[in-house]
């Protein structure tokens, strides 16, 4: 009797990323993969495994390119696109994927795909990809020294909730000046940390929701995303020389928010990055 053979991942060595092949070979998705099988939960553990891999190769061979270290070649310039497309795939396949089968993303699928989607935007920073920071020239800048005020979160627009937010410091004398949540967290007196990560946890949810809006101008919304992504997960990094992400204890619920968040991000940029076109539908 001839032995079933399931769908596998293609993952060779010198390879940027990875894909999914069927029984017979032909290149699919994880997406469509799930609706077929009889054991989901096992592919989705294995993409999250082959994406985990792919990062750890990732970070070995452009890890001073995403630090910053140096300046890309015209080739690193290439493999970084590369990098980011292969990255931003996976984690919109995955996200697809799950719920398609009514899974949960658990804390290890947050803390994997948070990874992707940071060494995702640090991949496109060289590459000149990230679009504004909402309210970036609205704020003034702090003066050297100890700021006195307190941290809010700003709308950009209360009227279309797809143009994002982001903390901000409201000073005694009314000026206003930029703030991030590691800020907020670990820098600022008199925070209450689960209270912060909950108000940016529902204002990343809100442009989620926000992005299926007939409205929502998906520039907008990659812009929003991804500095609600960025800001929350330079926070929530296991060092400061890491880009691997863990959660706060008591926050596992935070993973869902993250990975549709994600998602809804590189469907977002698919509208006008022709790289990622193929991920559109």
């Amino acid at each position: 009797m001839a032995a079933f053979v399931r769908p596998r991942i293609i993952q060779q060595d010198n390879q940027i990323g990875f894909h999914w092949a069927t029984a017979a070979g032909l290149p699919t998705t994880l997406a469509v993969l799930v609706g077929d099988d009889d054991e989901p939960d096992r592919l989705a553990a294995t993409h999250l495994s082959a994406l985990d891999d792919a990062m750890i190769d990732a970070a070995r061979r452009f890890g001073e390119l995403l630090g910053g270290g140096r300046r890309p070649t015209p080739q690193d310039r290439e493999d970084l696109a590369q990098l980011y497309r292969s990255l931003d795939d996976a984690c919109l396949d995955y996200a697809r994927a799950v719920d398609l089968f009514g899974e949960q993303p658990d804390s290890r699928a947050g803390r994997i795909i948070g990874t992707a989607v940071l060494m995702s935007i640090l991949a496109r920073q060289p590459l000149d990809m990230l679009g504004p920071v909402p309210l970036e020239d609205e704020l003034q800048e702090p003066a050297p020294g100890v700021v006195g005020g307190y941290g809010e979160m700003v709308h950009v627009d209360p009227v279309r909730p797809w143009k994002g937010s982001r903390w901000v410091v409201r000073t005694e004398s009314g000026a206003r000046l930029p703030l991030t949540l590691a800020m907020l967290l670990f820098d600022s007196s008199g925070t209450n940390k689960d209270a912060a990560r909950t108000e940016h946890i529902e204002s990343m949810r809100a442009v989620t929701s926000a992005a299926a809006h007939p409205d929502a101008d998906p520039y907008d919304v990659a812009c929003a995303l991804d500095w609600l992504l960025y800001d929350y997960l330079m926070a929530h990094r296991d060092g400061e020389d890491s880009a691997e992400i863990v959660f706060a204890k008591g926050r596992d619920g935070d993973a869902g928010a993250v990975v549709a968040a994600a998602a809804a991000s590189v469907a977002a940029r698919a509208t006008f990055d022709p790289a990622l076109a193929v991920r559109r539908g």
